[in-house]
């Protein structure tokens, strides 16, 4: 079990498949919405929402945020929608990645040439794993509703390692 800060990033490249992590510090949302909108700033030379480099992005949408509570519900969605942009991403200095769900092998290849890392966490658990995100704050495309682009602040965020620097998965053949 390993408890890493988010600016401790480069701890990332010591970690292998299969390891528990417990996640504090800054983390980025972005969907596939927000892909779009990112990858159409770069091609554009536009002003970036947040600096990608060794930043980590949480791929979920939050439900509404109750009363009392800092987010809704913020499980992970199915990573392999983001797949066509995150080799961009990676080559501009993305660290790492959570989500559910499999890669394909172009983001497989990408991990391993950037030293970046892919998390997963558990689908079905938004409620919980809401509980562990301290602050929220909308920072870009409010009108994307819940694939706004947030930025999160989260204490022991509970993780495991897909997908290790090295391109091991945690699923063996498949990633």
């Amino acid at each position: 079990m390993h408890y890493i800060d988010t600016k401790d990033y480069k701890q990332f490249e010591e970690l292998k498949s299969g390891d528990i992590v417990y996640l504090s510090g800054v983390v980025y949302t972005a969907r596939d919405a927000a892909h779009k909108l990112i990858v159409q700033c770069i091609n554009e030379k536009k002003e970036l929402p947040f600096l990608i480099q060794n930043s980590i992005l949480y791929y979920t949408g939050p439900t509404p945020t109750p009363p009392s509570s800092v987010i809704g519900s913020a499980g992970p969605t199915s990573s392999y929608r983001m797949d066509s942009y995150t080799p961009l991403l990676l080559d501009m200095g993305l660290k790492a990645m959570i989500g559910k769900g499999d890669r394909g092998q172009n983001v497989i290849d990408s991990i391993k040439k950037n030293k970046a890392i892919y998390f997963s966490t558990i689908g079905g658990a938004g409620a919980y794993l809401s509980k562990r995100i301290k602050k929220s704050e909308v920072i870009a495309y409010p009108y994307l509703l819940s694939e706004a682009i947030r930025r999160l602040e989260v204490e022991n965020f509970p993780l495991f390692v897909s997908i290790d620097s090295e391109g091991n998965c945690l699923n063996g053949n498949g990633c």
